[in-house]
């Protein structure tokens, strides 16, 4: 009897031993050494990642992926974009050339009569890559209409050359004073009741901005 309960003993011991030793190893990752991936004893491949930081005044290359106009955008209003070249940070790619960032519009003019001229401004809040999404702090981005000055010194001019041809015309020499005053009157007033030109800016436009403060993110290491 002695003999076998023994055996029995030994038996059962040698069993929970091996059991153990197969569980604790089960979930050991196996070459995850220097971030490589990690590989289990049953094959499974985990992704091992390493928190990269892209430092402020990076510049971002973007292409834009939504409309944005002065005259039809309000604040807050969404804007999209893309980046088209990679961000790399040590000669590797820690953002590629696609990735999507998110913003929004903070303030918008429209074109008003003579002197006001159209403006947006927008800036980017955030940005997807590797289906993780990041807030950023970005600068705004400023856009301006052109001055219509010249043009609108030149609808004034032949509202004053017409008035004065026409008063020449109707009374001589004072009768050409008084029509380049109303001449000039009724220029001044086409200006006024014009309005200058807008800012569009549609998708595909280039436009570029900077990160103003760091940020961190997570790159698969495989």
């Amino acid at each position: 009897m002695k003999p076998l309960l023994i055996l029995t003993l030994g038996t059962t011991l040698a069993t929970c031993a091996c059991s153990t030793t197969a569980s604790d190893t089960a979930d050991t990752p196996l070459g995850s050494v220097n971030g490589e991936a990690a590989r289990t004893l049953d094959g499974t491949v985990r992704t091992v990642y390493r928190e990269v930081t892209i430092p402020a005044g990076t510049t971002l290359p973007l292409a834009l992926t939504s409309s944005v106009a002065s005259d039809t955008s309000a604040v807050e209003d969404a804007v999209t974009a893309e980046l088209t070249s990679p961000i790399t940070v040590d000669g590797r790619d820690v953002l590629p050339a696609g990735t999507r960032l998110s913003g929004v519009v903070t303030d918008v003019d429209g074109s008003g009569r003579v002197k006001g001229r159209a403006m947006i401004a927008f800036r980017f809040i955030s940005l997807l890559t590797d289906d993780t999404r990041y807030n950023i702090e970005s600068a705004s981005l400023s856009y301006l209409a052109p001055a219509t000055k010249g043009e609108d010194a030149t609808k004034i001019g032949i509202g004053a050359g017409a008035g004065a041809v026409i008063g020449g015309i109707l009374g001589g020499k004072d009768g050409a004073a008084k029509g380049a005053a109303v001449g000039g009157s009724a220029g001044t007033g086409v200006v006024l009741a014009t309005k200058g030109r807008e800012v569009r800016l549609g998708p595909g436009t280039d436009v570029t901005t900077r990160l103003t403060a760091p940020m961190t993110v997570r790159v698969s290491r495989n």
